[in-house]
This record gives structure tokens, C-alpha cells and sequence, in this order.
């Protein structure tokens, strides 16, 4: 694999341009133990996150979800953190309870202050339609949570 292994040889202006799909890129590269991400294009690696509504219903609900799903939500909620990180300068953490049906809780907080609550259904669909709107739908859980960590700062750092 070269350096600029991609779906079609070239990086798309949104994986350039959106500061939430590097955060998303830098985090699947940060647990990358084995080294192989390395060599991966920013597209490739964010391909997993583009789910059409036809291959959604192909997949089944049945069972537990799969552990490289549960990874790509993790890294896709670290990812708010990390921005919500960067634009307050609060530490921020993860948790995400999944269970074994796909139903669950992301949470991403700071000290005491709650910053992103998100429902989680289906998750053994994680998806979106395009990058543009994995970027879309980070960027909006982020600004939710900068305008809490504004709003309520003594909180966050207790």
C-alpha cells in the first residue's frame, strides 16, 4: 500500500477541510497498535462511516454488535471530545454503553458537566449517508457541547 492509497487515488476536499474527520482519523490512527492504518489514505480509513440506506437494511440487527462497529462509534465520539478539547481546553472523556441488542448511551463529558448526550439505536447500523455528513453531525454534537462548556465553566472543571 502506498501513501496515497485511496478508493480512487486522490483525498476529497472534505476529509482536507473538515477539522472533525481529521479528529476522527487522528483517533482511529491513535489506537492503531500494529501500525496498520500507516500507510492508509484519511479516505480509506473513513470509508466504513459512509453506509448507504440500502446496505443499512442489509444489515441485521440480529446478535451482538460487531466489535470493529463498536470501535468506529467510539472513535466517532472521541472525536467530539478531542474538538470539544480543543476549542474550550477542558479535558473531555467517552463512554459509550452499548448493549448486546445495539441500544445504548454515548456520553461525552467534562468534570462534572455533561456535554454530549446522544441516544444510540440500531447501532449495528452505524452510518451515514456521506462524509459530508459524518462531518455535519460531529461538528453539530461539538458546537452543542462548546456552548455547554461555555456556559457552565466551573462545572466542567470540578
Amino acid at each position: 500500500m502506498s501513501a496515497t492509497n485511496s478508493v480512487n487515488g486522490t483525498v476529497p476536499n472534505e476529509v482536507v477541510t473538515s477539522p472533525f474527520l481529521k479528529a476522527i482519523v487522528q483517533q482511529i490512527r491513535g489506537q492503531d497498535t500494529y501500525g496498520v492504518y500507516r500507510n492508509w489514505s484519511d479516505e480509506l480509513i473513513l470509508k466504513p462511516y459512509v453506509i448507504s440506506k440500502q446496505k443499512k437494511r442489509e444489515i441485521s440487527v440480529e446478535g451482538d454488535v460487531d466489535p470493529v462497529t463498536v470501535g468506529r462509534i467510539m472513535a466517532f465520539y472521541r472525536a467530539v471530545a478531542a474538538r470539544i478539547e480543543q476549542e474550550t481546553g477542558l479535558l473531555s472523556q467517552v463512554v459509550v454503553d452499548l448493549s448486546h441488542e445495539g441500544f445504548g448511551w454515548a456520553l461525552v463529558f467534562s468534570g462534572r458537566l455533561l456535554l454530549t448526550v446522544k441516544t444510540l439505536r440500531d447501532a449495528h447500523r452505524f452510518g451515514f449517508e456521506s462524509l459530508e455528513k459524518v462531518a455535519e453531525e460531529g461538528e453539530k454534537l461539538v458546537q452543542k457541547g462548546v456552548e455547554l462548556a461555555q456556559k457552565f465553566p466551573e462545572v466542567g472543571r470540578l
